[in-house]
């Protein structure tokens, strides 16, 4: 789980990377390929 400031870059990592509001924090997560994670704030 990496942690940035802009979610941006990390999101066109991967095809299937998805962009996740859970508790006030942006997440990105991905399905298939689980080791792309990452957060902001």
């Amino acid at each position: 789980m990496k942690v940035r400031n802009s979610l941006r870059s990390l999101k066109q990592r991967h095809r299937d990377c998805r962009v996740v509001r859970r508790k006030g924090r942006i997440y990105v997560i991905n399905k298939t390929q689980r080791r792309f994670k990452a957060r902001q704030g």
